[in-house]
């Protein structure tokens, strides 16, 4: 071990994991590293077929002939639905595939042979009733209930496109992605909970059906909380009482390893949103194999992943990824703070979870609560702790490891995307020395470098482009549609060898051990005086003083540097008490930035504010951000908003 890395705070796995762990040691990382090196495809054609239960055998492992469309495991025949439910049902068809928990305490284990049961009746339904073919795109606005796993699988199950759109978005954001994919059938439900109230769903589907959705035939509303809501004759129909009616076999599909999965669209910097297209084979592969080695879930474990099915998160790692592998997947409906601070740890007591994944937004969030909610509740269950969505700072991460893991739990704070379809640099539980805040080194088989435009890669400690330089078997295949938008957002910035590469549009750098550190977004970032620096490095800074509890840095015009600093700060309750203290906590910032950065960085303004605008899933709004520091008329869709009102209490802080 090299001296820096002694130097820094460094967590070794816990002994007794280890030794049962998947991957046991760093030994065992790097042969596995050394392996994809020496014959990559081979690497990646050994794990298919070990994890994959094959209808036909692929033929060739990839095709780089029309890169960067590349193909994998050509010629291969499955079933993804199969691979999820099916071929557990002799050793598993008992055990619990999914544990729902509501918002309001209702509760439901679903067993593998359950899931079976209600995946084929859900299939049955779409084909026979809503004539719901092969490749016909299914839109499925849902919120975090076991119907909308029934409805990922089923349409799996058919080889339909199923494209989930976030129960939390606006009627004409939902518009937009059903005309862009072309829908044939939504999927949606009368209502659900929030905060223990309820709110509707169907009324924002009615919304965005008014015009410009031709495409839409018919309309699958799950009854969820029995609201009383407007059905259109013709078009509205109810999931639960036509899909009673249908038999509980179906026959699955078999579908190529290109064929696409489902659509997933995310925000692009033009506006428009991007349809995200993965396909079938090399997507499920590589979220069941982060599954066992990043979580290393064993047969008799409970998992939960804290996200949304609305996000890839959600995809991947409550549905996908858990059941591919066989394990217990719990899925919450609710919120980490209703009807207290203690749901979550009261939840990981009396499910005994051992693997738990949630967000640094949530994690700060319940930071803020400090020690004593926890306390209350037996977390001894917990073997590995995960992190995903951002960078989380080391204030958080060793709370998080000392409060909720008991300092014997390792953090596996991962970096991925929605494009990526999986983990790509992570630390394993079981082999890498960890650092707070650090996503330590990249999965095997995964070749991400940090690199210049030219594919060099970067001196420790400089920042560079965060690349994928050779292609994998769960990445993006395209833009829904638009295939020239694919090449020109993930393939035009970087080139290795003169060839193309994927550019995440992250920043990163290294550390003396190789260890990667994101540095945040190449876009989010401020130009003061000629020197660009990135948001979330001076939000990492902020973060260390010890009154914050959150903070969000934008970008404010200036007439001298050309951009300042512009820093909202939410500060810990004790604090936030007592403003009086202002003047001299906007000095005690700026004095942590220049420690931590240099003068450079320091924040013009420094704004205390009541919270951040987040959507629901935890995702700082940093645009309604930019225009309040600009003093601009907020025209952004607020109503994704966990609390649309915080927009206005900002504001009135910053005037």
């Amino acid at each position: 071990m090299s001296e820096e890395l002694q130097k820094k705070p460094v967590f070794m796995p816990n002994r007794s994991f280890a030794k049962e762990a998947r991957i046991k040691n760093m030994c065992e990382y790097r042969d596995l590293i050394l392996e994809a090196e020496e014959d990559y495809e081979g690497f990646w054609a050994k794990l298919a077929d070990e994890k994959i239960d094959w209808i036909k055998p692929f033929e060739k492992t990839l095709d780089s002939s029309q890169a960067p469309h590349y193909k994998w495991f050509v010629g291969g025949k499955l079933n993804v639905s199969y691979q999820c439910i099916d071929r557990h049902l002799d050793l598993r068809k008992n055990k619990a595939a999914i544990i729902f928990e509501g918002e309001l305490g209702d509760k439901k284990v679903i067993t593998y042979r359950e899931l079976y049961y209600e995946v084929n009746k859900t299939a049955n339904l779409l084909k026979n009733r809503f004539d719901i073919k092969k490749g016909d795109r299914v839109v499925i606005y849902l919120p975090m209930i076991p119907e909308a796993a029934f409805m990922m699988l089923a349409c799996a199950r058919i080889g339909a496109i199923h494209s989930i759109v976030f129960g939390g978005f606006s009627a004409e954001a939902l518009r937009d992605r059903i005309i862009d994919a072309e829908a044939k059938l939504v999927i949606t439900s009368d209502g659900a909970y929030r905060r223990g109230k309820p709110y509707l769903l169907k009324p924002v589907v009615d919304e965005a059906l008014k015009e410009g959705c031709e495409c839409v035939k018919k309309v699958l509303i799950v009854q969820r909380n029995n609201e009383d809501i407007s059905y259109v004759p013709g078009r509205d129909y109810i999931y639960n009482e036509l899909v009673e009616l249908e038999n509980p076999t179906c026959e699955p599909e078999p579908m190529d390893s290109e064929d696409p999965l489902f659509l997933l669209y995310t925000s692009g910097s033009t506006g428009k949103p991007k349809g995200v297209q993965h396909n079938q084979a090399g997507y499920i592969l590589w979220a069941q194999q982060t599954m066992e080695w990043v979580f290393d879930v064993k047969e008799n474990d409970t998992y939960w992943c804290t996200a949304d099915v609305g996000w890839i998160t959600g995809h991947t790692y409550i549905v996908y990824g858990p059941l591919a592998m066989g394990a217990t997947t719990i899925m919450f409906e609710g919120v980490p703070i209703y009807p207290d601070a203690g749901r979550w740890w009261r939840m990981i007591e009396e499910y005994k979870v051992n693997q738990f994944y949630t967000a640094p937004t949530a994690i700060r969030l319940l930071h803020k609560e400090g020690r004593d909610e926890p306390a209350k509740y037996d977390l001894s269950s917990l073997k590995v702790l995960g992190t995903v969505g951002e960078p989380i700072n080391p204030d958080a991460w060793m709370w998080y490891y000392d409060v909720i893991g008991s300092g014997k739990c390792h953090i596996v704070d991962t970096w991925w995307q929605t494009e990526t379809g999986g983990h790509v640099v992570s630390p394993l539980p079981g082999a890498t020395p960890i650092k707070p805040g650090c996503a330590t080194l990249p999965l095997p088989g995964m070749i991400a470098e940090v690199v210049d435009e030219n594919g060099n890669k970067k001196p420790v400690g400089e920042k560079g482009l965060l690349c994928i330089t050779k292609p994998w078997p769960s990445m993006i295949r395209d833009i829904w549609g638009d295939s020239e938008r694919f090449k020109t957002s993930y393939f035009s910035t970087a080139k290795k060898d003169g060839k193309p590469i994927y550019f995440s549009g992250d920043g990163a750098m290294y550390d003396e051990d190789g260890y990667i550190t994101i540095t945040g977004r190449v876009d989010d970032v401020i130009n003061v005086s000629g020197h660009r620096m990135g948001t979330a490095e001076i939000e990492a800074a902020i973060a260390k003083h010890q009154s914050v509890a959150e903070v969000a840095v934008v970008g404010r015009p200036n007439d001298l540097k050309g951009e300042s600093v512009f820093a909202y700060v939410v500060l810990k309750p004790e604090v936030a008490d007592n403003m009086a203290e202002e003047i001299e906590l906007y000095k005690e910032i700026n004095k942590v930035i220049t420690k931590e950065i240099g003068p450079i960085a320091k924040a013009d303004d420094v704004k205390f504010v009541p919270g951040l605008p987040k959507t629901r899933s935890g995702k700082i709004m940093r645009r309604i951000l930019r225009s309040i520091a600009k003093g601009e008329e907020i025209t952004q869709d607020v109503s994704t908003l966990e609390d649309p009102s915080i927009v206005s209490k900002i504001q009135s802080c910053v005037i």
